[in-house]
């Protein structure tokens, strides 16, 4: 993947071990002040993903293919409407950015795995969780009331999407009473994977990709705290720094992160699914999970790989 991203961060006390066997340690770099202009092109390259997605769907699949799916003519009609949306999401984002005098990104060229409906049906539920999670996240940076009162328009719309397909996939629409919050880093690591080329011209963002957190394809269907999962670290290896460094799995949640420690197997890490302590948010639904060598927080500093995704059943 190219990618006209940039900015690196310490993965404090792990590290990617590179095949050319590079230092275990990254060195630390001040993050660039983040603007306005910058969250709300951010939240653009989200849109732009999302506008392709959704388009790419409608092209390939037609309203007679949803039918013999088993999905109604409601329901097709429903996704235009979402296809709409964001559609309308990428106008409004372009032409801010455009009036508050900022280049607005452009969209890239994307690589969607949709060999049927169903496959569509579970990446569309994750995109818009993300998407959730997205401007959650970065609302608490957009310094404007007026972009930040927007960006909260946008985000409700997001949720309903979201719980709509959910429902569609016969998912809790609304798992868990809290959503959750990502950083700009974790959110892009989520869409990277997608993202095959960018316009040279598109305006950089202070955002990069960690080592990418893959659930893996023989973790139970259905997951639930106490259930030993396993998450895969596809084309590369995580090395403690030191012999002393444990490794654990951090569920985030906006409460604050769940930890729970982490065993090496072959590919990945395996660890038990935690209950969040009482009073704090419920680890349900759409889960995200990062490796880190940190049980105390989960910052962009302190993350080694992921956020990877897994789906969680309330209890």
């Amino acid at each position: 993947m190219k990618s006209t991203f940039f900015s690196l961060a310490a993965l404090a006390a792990v590290a990617v071990a590179a095949p050319a066997k590079n230092n275990l340690l990254a060195l630390r770099q001040a993050a660039p002040e983040i603007t306005d202009g910058d969250i709300l092109n951010y939240a653009l390259t989200l849109e732009h993903l999302e506008d392709n997605f959704y388009r790419l769907v409608l092209d390939t699949f037609s309203e007679s293919d949803f039918a013999a799916a088993g999905y109604d003519s409601a329901f097709y009609d429903n996704l235009q409407e979402i296809s709409s949306d964001e559609r309308t999401h990428v106008s409004y984002l372009t032409a801010a950015l455009t009036a508050a005098g900022v280049t607005p990104v452009k969209e890239c060229t994307y690589d969607f795995d949709i060999p049927n409906i169903k496959s569509f049906l579970v990446l569309s539920s994750m995109l818009e969780g993300v998407g959730v999670s997205a401007y959650l996240g970065a609302a608490a940076d957009i310094m404007s009331k007026t972009y930040l009162t927007a960006a909260g328009s946008i985000l409700t719309v997001e949720a309903r999407h979201s719980a709509y397909l959910r429902s569609t996939l016969k998912q809790s629409p609304f798992p868990s009473p809290f959503d959750v919050p990502l950083t700009l880093n974790q959110v892009y690591t989520l869409a990277a994977p997608f993202i095959v080329s960018c316009p040279e011209d598109n305006p950089p963002l202070p955002v990069k990709a960690f080592p990418s957190l893959v659930s893996s394809p023989n973790n139970p269907e259905k997951i639930t705290a106490g259930t030993i999962v396993t998450f895969l670290t596809e084309g590369y290896e995580l090395q403690p720094a030191s012999e002393k460094t444990e490794i654990y799995a951090a569920i985030i949640t906006v409460t604050g992160p769940v930890f729970a420690e982490a065993t090496r197997v072959e590919g990945g890490f395996s660890f038990r699914v935690p209950t969040a302590p009482e009073g704090t948010a419920e680890i349900a639904g759409q889960t995200y999970v990062v490796l880190t060598g940190c049980n105390t927080t989960v910052t962009d500093e302190t993350t080694a790989a992921g956020p990877g995704l897994m789906e969680v059943t309330p209890q």
